[in-house]
């Protein structure tokens, strides 16, 4: 199909999604756009995100590439498929690309943020949708440590699902940004990278909890950095608090401002 390739970008709440992924008989964010996109353009229109998020992860800043025909310029499909999707799923803007733009593969950074509920109003339901209620003592040294020792290049197999990288995926990622914010009522956690493997801001997330709540001491974290495999990671973070901001793109593939 000839015709304009657009970047959408993205805000939706993953609670009643099944994730970005399309799947058979189940909703997810993915199939809704490309229903949506195949009754406006009359054919079928494969969306492409720069990332796979989860069921329950939420986006303010998700990526997905498509090609439309020439007469959908960027702010009238914008305002057109706003118009018919769901309250949950909003597309915040849309840029004419080069045809060469691809969403996933075209991405120089994405970054990422971890909210989690320190008070006792964590656990109200207009908060629980979107962080993790953890109503413990949290070392605020321990957690900076954390997050200062990521910074770098590391090869993240301690952090990730085993399995869902190719055999011969060196699992090396360039963390750019590593920090944790207090924010009213709790923290936020900030994490930006070239790339991010399959759960590892959730197991990152979760093992730096288990050592600033002093369940696991911060030696292992160091450890889990320089590991061959996942076996004494701590279970992931809850999906509700995970939430992708931005994908960063060359400025030269913007057709458009």
């Amino acid at each position: 199909m000839a015709g304009r390739v657009l970047q959408l970008v993205l805000h939706y709440d993953g609670t009643d999604f099944s994730g970005w992924q399309v799947q058979p008989e189940t909703r997810t964010v993915q199939g809704t756009l490309e229903s949506v996109l195949a009754r406006l353009c009359g054919a079928p229109v494969r969306v492409t995100g720069a990332g796979r998020t989860d069921a329950g992860v939420h986006a303010r800043g998700q990526v997905a590439s498509v090609e439309v025909p020439a007469h959908w310029t960027p702010e009238r499909l914008r305002h057109v498929m706003n118009a018919q999707l769901p309250v949950d799923l909003f597309v915040a803007a849309a840029y004419e690309m080069h045809p060469e733009f691809h969403a996933r593969f075209s991405a120089t950074s994405r970054r990422y943020s971890y909210s989690v509920g320190l008070d006792e109003a964590a656990r109200s339901p207009f908060r629980r949708r979107w962080e993790w209620p953890v109503l413990k003592p949290v070392d605020s040294d321990a957690l900076a440590w954390c997050a200062a020792a990521l910074l770098g290049e590391h090869q993240f197999f301690g952090f990730a699902v085993r399995g869902t990288a190719p055999d011969d995926d060196d699992h090396r990622c360039e963390i750019r940004l590593a920090r944790w914010r207090v924010v009213p009522g709790g923290l936020v956690f900030e994490v930006e990278a070239n790339r991010f493997l399959h759960h590892m801001v959730r197991f990152l997330v979760g093992t730096m909890l288990e050592v600033a709540t002093h369940q696991r001491p911060r030696d292992e974290f160091a450890a889990l950095l320089v590991a061959a495999a996942n076996d004494e990671v701590s279970p992931p973070a809850p999906a509700c608090g995970l939430c992708l901001e931005q994908v960063s793109y060359p400025a030269a593939l913007y057709l458009t401002a």
